[in-house]
């Protein structure tokens, strides 16, 4: 349970530093660089606070360092943050399921998914606590 609890707290708080960091990409970097130029930008952003994140959230849960709660971690953060993201592309910006997953065969949509499964694989690569 407290590897769910991990992954909720771990999807809440990288996914409001990335509502943040979003603001910024699209609003100034996306005109100036283009959506992929925008991407590349903010993706070491977004892994750097993830990873920092993630490492707050093991040691808040006391996770242990055997595989299965990592992953069951990052994987309920993916879910969530996925599942955010198409709610927030249907509800926010009135987009269809089939155009959201377009989004993710263009270079831009590419790199963002490469980040978000790097960001679900952290909880497996962090230092194992001394618990």
């Amino acid at each position: 349970m407290n590897a769910l609890k991990a992954g909720a707290a771990y999807f809440l708080s990288v996914f409001a530093v990335g509502f943040m960091l979003g603001t910024v990409r699209v609003f100034l970097l996306e005109p100036r660089f283009g959506a992929f130029g925008a991407v590349l930008i903010e993706t070491p952003f977004i892994l750097t606070a993830s990873w920092l994140l993630c490492h707050h959230w093991v040691q808040r849960f006391r996770l242990p360092a055997q595989t299965s709660p990592r992953l069951l971690m990052g994987t309920s953060a993916l879910a969530l943050l996925l599942l955010a993201e198409f709610m927030l592309s249907r509800y926010g910006f009135n987009r269809a399921f089939s155009e959201q997953l377009g989004a993710y065969k263009t270079p831009a949509g590419a790199l963002g998914l490469a980040g978000q499964i790097i960001f679900a694989l952290f909880p497996l690569l962090q230092k194992p606590s001394a618990i």
